[in-house]
């Protein structure tokens, strides 16, 4: 689903720059975000391998330096990553990945791959306009690989939790101070990253810096691993707005960026929590 279709939920507010936090949100969780579309059908291995097979495609077309193929072959955050990406550097060719493990929804028009060459990565396919298309990848892939998917039926409580894995993450973002009581593991990277986004208005001092975490329309994408386990998908749009101080026209501290997408790939256990198994940022 193209970028231009982010929009920040209802119910966000953001706290002054001036005391060094980043937004509070609250936002109304949705309705059915993983629900498959009325069209959607069941993805087998061999669609997987040959929509897989796209990547080579998208390598040529980096080699040719044809950002518009680049952008023809994408499609959700993928298109503003990747179109970023060749615009800017006009060089540089991502790693052709290969050796892929995939991860099948039971319906949907979607799947998701873990490539093992040339360094674990995961990438989600989605079928938009009739073509398969790439919507994020390289996501660079972090701790044990996820257990092969099983044909159980997962938790209807875990399926709860899958469909609002996306809130959770805009929530612990956008809360500082932990009153909310969504809690990560220690030394997973979205702790990293609120600590990162919570120290930034300080840094910038005495620039002004409001920070919004927003939410894209594509609904969060997850797929049971197994009854009690889920694979899960979202991803963040973080804007920074950043001012000079009353009086002074230039920014003593800039920034040098507006927006980021932040892709995040994480496994949801009925008795552990989330955890984050990838994560890919870029300009947005």
């Amino acid at each position: 689903m193209p970028l231009r279709l982010l929009v920040l939920l209802a119910g966000l507010t953001v706290m002054a720059a001036g005391c060094g936090t980043t937004g509070v949100a609250t936002v109304a969780p949705p309705e059915d975000p993983t629900s498959a579309p009325a069209a959607a059908h069941s993805v087998d291995t061999a669609t997987a391998e040959q929509a897989f097979q796209l990547l080579g495609r998208l390598d040529q077309a980096w080699k040719r330096r044809d950002c518009a193929a680049v952008a023809e072959l994408t499609t959700w955050v993928e298109r503003t990553l990747g179109g970023r990406a060749c615009e800017a550097t006009r060089n540089g060719r991502p790693a052709l990945y290969s050796d892929p493990s995939f991860f099948l929804p039971g319906e949907g028009d979607w799947f998701a791959a873990l490539a093992s060459k040339p360094s674990p990565a995961y990438f989600v396919f989605l079928r938009e306009g009739g073509r398969w298309r790439l919507g994020a990848g390289p996501i660079p892939a972090r701790g044990a690989a996820p257990e092969t998917p099983t044909t159980v039926a997962p938790d209807a409580g875990l399926v709860s939790q899958a469909r609002v894995v996306a809130q959770r993450h805009l929530t612990y973002l956008t809360d500082p101070a932990g009153v909310a009581g969504v809690r990560f593991p220690a030394g997973d990277p979205v702790r990293g990253l609120r600590d990162e986004l919570a120290a930034l208005p300080g840094r910038v001092r005495p620039d002004r810096l409001d920070i919004d975490v927003e939410l894209p329309e594509q609904p969060t994408m997850a797929l049971p691993l197994s009854a009690d386990t889920m694979l899960v998908f979202d991803a963040l749009r973080v804007v920074y707005r950043q001012r000079p101080k009353a009086g002074s026209s230039a920014l003593a501290h800039p920034l040098k960026k507006e927006a980021e997408i932040i892709v995040l790939a994480g496994v949801i256990k009925a008795a552990g929590g989330l955890t984050t198994v990838g994560v890919r940022r870029g300009p947005a």
